[in-house]
């Protein structure tokens, strides 16, 4: 008798989150750090602290990933109660009181906090209605929920770097997409999506332009996907190196490589 086994959506596969994908924070830090070139420089951490002002006692970064908006909001806001979750045991270890947790399932009472935050996560989670519904009910009355992603439109160039840079690995004029990890959860379509268990949304579009002069963020980023890299349909490492040649061709001619980036928040009521 055979077994037949669902297929998971490699952005949304929890083992390959949790090991490969997020089981230390390298990969996420690489995929950060390439921002340091953007202008105007959003202070992401900053916005989410401004966005609490009114917030008191506890406060939950579902899917906190590093800690990056832990540490600045534990920092900023003494007052309130961070509570750190991801499912990765891995990436958590050395943040203070984080705990091992799936948006899907919250292991916390209703109306328990005046926010939770799910920041460029959701596009992570195999049923994001389900997810949405339980950051809803985890609020208290007047909390909120400050999401974020990527719209669609974002980092289009990385894109059409990759795909010319596979090509030439396999010998054809344009290879395949890569792994787009916000492509499950857009700016575009978040609203829709938050709008199952919220009444009232409010966007926060962040625009800007990535310029290196030096193709290595632009290489560390691409390179941050590895975890997909069996899902690509082309010679991973390959297409990284002739990516690294593409950004520096571009940067011999013109000075400088350009990334247009547009993410955005979402505070919801």
């Amino acid at each position: 008798m055979t077994s037949q086994r669902t297929h998971v959506h490699p952005v949304t596969d929890r083992g390959l989150l949790a090991s490969k994908a997020y089981g230390t924070g390298e990969h996420l830090a690489a995929r950060q750090s390439v921002y340091q070139w953007q202008t105007p420089r959003h202070d992401l951490p900053g916005i989410v602290v401004d966005e609490l002002a009114d917030v008191r006692g506890v406060v939950a970064d579902v899917g906190c990933g590093n800690g990056k908006f832990v540490a600045r909001v534990r920092d900023d806001r003494p007052d309130l109660h961070v509570l750190p979750m991801d499912v990765s045991r891995g990436i958590i270890g050395a943040i203070p009181g984080a705990v091992v947790a799936d948006v899907q399932q919250l292991p916390l009472a209703d109306g328990c906090l005046g926010a939770v935050l799910a920041l460029h996560m959701l596009y992570h989670v195999e049923d994001q209605v389900q997810a949405v519904r339980e950051l809803a009910r985890v609020l208290a009355p007047g909390g909120i929920a400050i999401v974020s992603t990527n719209s669609r439109t974002d980092k289009r160039e990385l894109e059409h770097l990759w795909r010319q840079a596979a090509g030439d690995v396999l010998g054809v004029r344009e290879g395949p997409a890569r792994v787009q990890l916000s492509a499950r959860f857009t700016l575009e379509d978040a609203p829709a999506i938050l709008g199952a268990a919220f009444g009232e949304i409010r966007t926060i579009p962040l625009p800007g332009v990535i310029e290196v002069t030096d193709a290595e963020p632009v290489v560390a980023h691409l390179a941050s996907y590895e975890a997909w890299a069996d899902e690509m349909g082309v010679p991973f490492r390959e297409t990284i190196e002739r990516a690294r040649e593409r950004v520096n061709e571009v940067i011999r001619a013109e000075g400088v490589f350009r990334v247009t980036c547009l993410g955005g928040m979402l505070v919801c009521r």
